[in-house]
């Protein structure tokens, strides 16, 4: 058994804003959702200070310690606003709204949030996204997977939370002085065996919802981490 199923589990709780008239594009969703990780990795809050923790970084080491689960959920209208109230941090992309929660117990979800809904979480592109800018870090799609928007919303934070531990702190503190810019895109099919087999981070699912355990999910293509490789 791997040692970190052992340990008690945590999960980081993400909520993303979906209204009936203003749904956010799926792309959208999915970097706002990575940004949002990234926003609380660096957090004060989610870590220590001059030798003092910070509210937050008991819950995230024990979270750390076991596995790196996400749980995506979907409100709107009052439940949203239910969300909001919650110790938190919200970020914003283009038109999507995620709002991002310290660690709680895997049986332990804030009543404001247990009962929003995991399942059917699906968004569209209205159009092909754009080629991501040069040198922007991307977090590669696998293109052979099909996965809901709420679950690649998750695995796109994986990716991003595999980059900010792979990164030296200076990497750390420019990518942060850029507002965490990056881009999620679905891999072309000729590129993804290159893309897994180049060192770069790759997250390998755990199975518990929707695709088969070990599954390469994403890979996190950071310029500054060229040559590093993990696996969540």
């Amino acid at each position: 058994m791997d040692p970190r199923d052992e340990a008690p589990q945590f999960v980081l709780p993400l909520v993303v804003r979906i209204e009936k008239d203003a749904p956010p594009a799926r792309t959208d969703a999915l970097e706002t959702a990575a940004r949002a990780v990234l926003t609380l990795l660096s957090d004060e809050r989610a870590g220590s200070v001059d030798g003092e923790d910070g509210e937050w970084a008991q819950a995230v080491r024990d979270w750390e310690d076991a596995r790196i689960r996400k749980v995506v959920r979907r409100a709107r209208g009052a439940e949203w606003r239910r969300a909001s109230a919650l110790p938190g941090i919200e970020v914003t992309g283009e038109r999507a709204e995620v709002r991002v929660f310290p660690p709680v117990p895997l049986d332990g979800w804030p009543k404001e949030l247990v009962k929003l809904q995991v399942s059917g979480t699906d968004l569209d592109d209205p159009e092909p996204p754009s080629a991501p800018e040069p040198e922007l870090p991307v977090l590669w799609m696998n293109p052979g997977l099909e996965m809901s928007a709420g679950k690649a919303m998750a695995q796109a934070g994986h990716g991003a939370q595999l980059a900010w531990w792979a990164l030296p702190d200076a990497e750390r503190e420019r990518w942060r002085k850029n507002g965490f810019a990056l881009a999620v895109r679905t891999a072309p099919r000729e590129r993804w065996t290159e893309l897994t087999e180049s060192g770069l981070p790759i997250v390998r699912d755990a199975g518990f919802t929707e695709i088969a355990p070990g599954s390469c999910t994403v890979v996190a293509d950071h310029p500054a981490l060229r040559g590093c490789q993990s696996d969540l």
